[in-house]
């Protein structure tokens, strides 16, 4: 048997003689674009233009106003003449000249008013307490403490303008009113309607369209429709005005009627929105929940307060939130409907600033709408955190109750 011989290697011959003293050379790069499809180029092609757009129009606006708020502008045959005048609109708005018309003419409280003011400071001081016991650092207490003075602050000026004698809210405490009372009406109405659409009753979902219809009305057509419902003299009302006794009477100069006019105006067109989110949270809550109640003799009441409310929670304090921020900034019913009188008893801080914007005093304007910002900001980290813990806390309390 022969054996196999192994392949002799092949000679090369001998290695490129280099030059002493030069190095090899490099072998060449090739240079590609980058690829279209990649997930780093769809970053910076696509994104970040749209991004910068509206960084640019969202933070050049708060910057540029800013500036107007601490400058005097005016117009002069020259051009536009800008003075910086540092916080000189903020000090009159507070301080000076515009006190009265921001915040209003305080007087002493009447003992109803003293009874209201201590109320908000008890409840202020329990909320601080729970503070302490919870789990809370240092900056937590610090920012409680800040909101706490702000909201005794708030409610002195408060019980100054309306519980005394002879003081009037400014658009400051007015635009607060229409806030707090516009959002519980609006809140209380809308959950009671969404309730009653989803019980078995005839005509519920012809009932569903109707409440939504006041929602598709623009706030103008509600100013006016109002505007015309509650004219006593020569409206589509007038009659039953002179049935009841009401034909000489009117309501536009009065002030608290006024505001109670322009709170109706603001439910009728803004309870629909409400009531079409929380009747999504209530249908979309787990049946076999409220069956298992109701199998354990669980009424009406108790399946609502113990099982209902706590899954529409969520859902209400978005709502709640969304809607109040929207609030804060009322301006057409009130320049419609009652253009801001009788004076200026339902002027909200919009409607100031608007007035102060069409007479040209950009600088003031720029101001209380900085002074709305910082309202509605700190009204809405408070309303987050307290939201946050709130319910958690009362449910655990109720829990024990119940065990």
């Amino acid at each position: 048997m022969s054996s196999a011989k192994a392949p002799t290697p092949r000679s090369e011959g001998p290695a490129p003689s280099r030059e002493p003293g030069l190095a090899a050379p490099e072998p060449r790069r090739r240079w590609r674009l980058p690829s279209v499809n990649s997930r780093n180029t769809s970053r910076h092609v696509f994104i970040w233009p749209a991004l910068l757009v509206i960084l640019f129009l969202s933070v050049f606006p708060l910057v540029s106003s800013a500036y107007l708020s601490l400058s005097n502008l005016k117009f002069t045959a020259e051009g536009i003449q800008i003075t910086f005048i540092g916080t000189n609109h903020y000090e009159s708005l507070l301080f000076g000249s515009q006190a009265s018309h921001f915040i209003g003419v305080l007087k002493s409280p009447t003992p109803l008013g003293w009874i209201v003011f201590g109320a908000v400071v008890v409840l202020v001081a329990w909320g601080y307490y729970r503070a302490l016991k919870g789990r809370i650092g240092l900056v937590g207490l610090i920012g409680r403490a800040i909101l706490g003075l702000l909201i005794i602050g708030l409610a002195w000026f408060m019980v100054q303008a309306v519980f005394s004698d002879g003081g009037r809210p400014g658009t400051l405490l007015v635009t607060v009113i229409y806030v707090g009372f516009g959002i519980t009406i609006q809140y209380s109405l809308g959950l009671g309607l969404a309730l009653l659409a989803t019980q078995r009753l005839p005509g519920r979902r012809f009932f569903r369209v109707v409440f939504l219809l006041p929602m598709m009305i623009t706030p103008v057509g509600v100013a006016y429709l109002f505007r015309m419902l509650a004219d006593t003299s020569k409206g589509p009302l007038v009659p039953i005005f002179a049935a009841v006794g009401l034909g000489d009477w009117t309501w536009v100069t009065d002030p608290w009627l006024a505001r109670i006019m322009v709170i109706v105006a603001d439910t009728w067109q803004w309870t629909p929105f409400f009531f079409i989110v929380l009747l999504a949270a209530l249908e979309t809550q787990d049946v076999q929940v409220v069956e298992a109640a109701q199998v354990d003799g669980a009424n009406k009441r108790q399946v609502f307060r113990n099982i209902t409310f706590w899954a529409i929670v969520p859902v209400s304090v978005t709502v709640i939130l969304i809607r109040s921020i929207e609030a804060f900034k009322i301006i057409d019913l009130p320049n419609v409907f009652t253009r801001g009188g009788p004076g200026t008893a339902t002027e909200s801080l919009t409607l100031m600033a608007f007035f102060d914007w069409r007479t040209l005093n950009l600088g003031r304007s720029a101001a209380i709408g900085y002074m709305l910002l910082f309202l509605v900001t700190i009204f809405a980290v408070s309303y987050v955190r307290l939201a946050r813990r709130q319910p958690e806390a009362d449910k655990q309390s109720g829990e024990e109750a119940t065990a």
